[in-house]
């Protein structure tokens, strides 16, 4: 018999993040523990919105509630057909990616390896971090820059656009950005979805003179077949994320961008993340991995899945890295080498990878 139990910790955030839709204070995180002949994996949930689309951590808990009876006659050595099971009753995206998470650690603790390496990945240190400056003024998006590199050693920054005071504030945000970070810092840019099919063609050749990688998600998702004309203008890589959750999404993005954007909590955790690698690599698409709010035990496991397609995506592109974009947390829950900003480091040592929380909120 199993047993899956649950704890939700609050991360207050150091900085507010801001970006188009909304303002960002803090993350929940639902802890997850999955245990099975006297063996405990560990994964975890983070609600997450997409705009009109969003799971909340009262989600999150009422769908493990639901759930929580039927799981207990499983095994993690199901976990494929568990995550089928929850897929075709409709349960929370996020809460299947936790509990494939916990299924992964409690089959790397049954047999005494850290599931990077069940993952067949090398020791050595995994890919840089992208670090997100929100939406603000120009000074405080200077002030930003320099937070983060006091973190660790930070090489790429993602810029969130799509200001309420309009692309002329974006504008000055951004080379305030740019100012600060200097020719060697990389750097990209994200609408979350904000802008019009002339104000992304506009901005697009506008970040294309300062040294911008690529650019996220300009349009809302839902425009997709706008995007077109966007490409088509577009000086720059266009990638989306909310426009892109599951491997079955690609289909009808194939000619209209030039990666995705690949999250956790949005896809349904990790065998669902490879899917989409394995198809996007077929597409010939880009690919970078993200995070929304998640600790050092998510960002670890984002790490794996970006190191399975560790790979310069382009010339022009960076090669694909976890997006540490909100991993501000006044304090951390878990205690690992992950939790620094730079690169993501695999655990050498078989148990555990990260250690239990100190304090919950």
């Amino acid at each position: 018999m199993s047993t899956l139990e649950h704890t939700v910790l609050t991360l207050e955030k150091r900085v507010p993040l801001t970006i188009s839709r909304e303002t960002q204070t803090h993350s929940q995180v639902v802890w997850l523990r999955w245990r099975e002949d006297s063996i405990e994996g560990w994964g975890e949930a983070v609600p997450f919105s997409l705009g009109a689309r969003g799971e909340t951590s009262d989600d999150i808990v009422a769908a493990l509630t639901s759930v929580r009876a039927e799981l207990s006659r499983t095994s993690a050595w199901q976990r494929i057909a568990v995550e089928e099971q929850l897929r075709g009753a409709g349960i929370s995206s996020a809460l299947i990616a936790g509990i494939n998470q916990a299924m992964f650690d409690w089959a790397g603790r049954k047999i005494g390896q850290p599931v990077s390496r069940l993952l067949g990945l090398s020791p050595a240190d995994g890919p840089f971090t992208s670090v997100t400056v929100g939406i603000s003024t120009p000074e405080a998006a200077r002030q930003r820059v320099r937070l983060w590199r006091e973190t660790g050693d930070v090489r790429a920054f993602e810029i969130k656009l799509g200001s309420s005071d309009g692309i002329a504030a974006d504008q000055a945000m951004f080379a305030a950005v740019r100012d600060e970070v200097g020719d060697g810092g990389r750097l990209s840019g994200d609408a979350n979805g904000s802008w019009s099919v002339p104000n992304a063609c506009k901005m697009s050749a506008w970040l294309a003179t300062r040294g911008v990688d690529y650019f996220e998600q300009p349009l809302p998702r839902g425009c997709e077949a706008d995007l077109i004309a966007v490409r088509a203008a577009s000086p720059l890589p266009i990638f989306v994320d909310e426009s892109c959750c599951v491997s079955r999404d690609l289909a009808s993005l194939t000619g209209l961008v030039d990666g995705i954007n690949i999250k956790l909590m949005k896809c349904g955790g990790r065998d669902e993340a490879l899917r989409l690698i394995a198809a996007a690599r077929a597409l010939g698409l880009r690919i970078l991995v993200g995070c929304y709010g998640s600790s050092a035990l998510g960002n670890t496991d984002a790490a794996a899945r970006a190191e399975r397609d560790a790979r310069p995506a382009s010339r022009t592109c960076p090669a694909p890295t976890p997006c540490a974009s909100e991993w501000n947390p006044s304090w951390l829950p878990f205690c690992s080498n992950e939790s620094r900003v730079g690169p993501l480091a695999f655990p050498h040592e078989p148990l555990p990878i990260v250690a239990a929380p100190a304090t919950v909120a």
